[in-house]
């Protein structure tokens, strides 16, 4: 077995587990890179079928691209998808800076699909090397009944032994690619071959390394226009993978409140 073959299996294996412990269950489909990877993952753990709904929930600020990806492959793959949207910038933390305040919409979004739908658990794309915060996210990580996370008050989860068995009124975000990196994830798409939207290629000597809402999503520099030449590129660059998330420029301290408030 390879690495991507035990990462693979690590997935699945969480997959499984929260599927058999907690219900009922949903998870979030971005529609990039790592999200997914992890659809491909779920289709795997489940043979071919993903037995609870994908959410997405919309800014109505995603590129053309993304959208067209959505319809495509909803219905090759025959998807159980929830589409809702978000609600409007005025109505979240105006203390926020103007891109955190963006990114907010989509808790609120979420926040209002758990309250119509009730699932005590939801399947999330996160990586513990994309950012600082998430580096201290758990695999199966609980929230309060208002989906709020308390970074201070983590389960232990050592050697792949996870705790799935929380009070009532816990939700639980579960992580299936947080042991992934970047690099991993390209090599998994390039030995699956991965269907992706292409804005990740190189176009006019730039590309997407991170997708998310138009006006807050920048290209980085590259001439990178395969997934060979995008992992012969991230083995030599010192570029954060998140270097065109604007949000990512703004405080730490308001990711921090993001993700205590719970952003995905």
């Amino acid at each position: 077995m390879n690495d991507l073959d035990a990462l693979e299996s690590q997935s699945i294996y969480i997959f499984r587990e929260a599927y058999h412990q907690i219900k009922p269950l949903a998870m979030l489909w971005s529609l990039g890179k790592d999200s997914n990877v992890m659809l491909w993952l779920a289709r795997k753990a489940f043979l071919g079928h993903v037995p609870f709904p994908l959410v997405h929930v919309d800014t109505g600020r995603k590129f053309p691209e993304m959208y067209a990806f959505r319809e495509k492959y909803s219905k090759e793959w025959d998807l159980d998808l929830v589409v809702r949207d978000c609600p409007p910038v005025e109505s979240v933390d105006q203390s926020l800076p103007p891109a955190a305040r963006s990114a907010a919409r989509k808790t609120a979004g979420l926040r209002a699909v758990l309250d119509e739908f009730g699932f005590q658990g939801v399947i999330a794309g996160i990586r513990r090397d994309e950012q600082a915060t998430r580096a201290k996210e758990r695999v199966f990580s609980p929230r309060n009944i208002e989906s709020e996370w308390d970074v201070r008050d983590q389960p232990p989860e050592f050697w792949d032994q996870f705790n799935t068995d929380f009070p009532p009124g816990t939700h639980v975000r579960i992580h299936p690619l947080l042991q992934w990196t970047e690099i991993d994830i390209w090599r998994y798409i390039e030995r699956e071959n991965i269907p992706l939207v292409d804005l990740y290629f190189a176009r006019d000597g730039k590309r997407y390394r991170s997708l998310g809402d138009q006006d807050i999503t920048h290209p980085v520099e590259s001439n990178a226009a395969t997934i060979a030449e995008i992992i012969e590129e991230l083995s030599t660059t010192r570029v954060s993978e998140r270097s065109g998330r604007a949000m990512d420029h703004e405080s730490e301290d308001a990711f921090e409140r993001l993700r205590a408030a719970g952003y995905m």
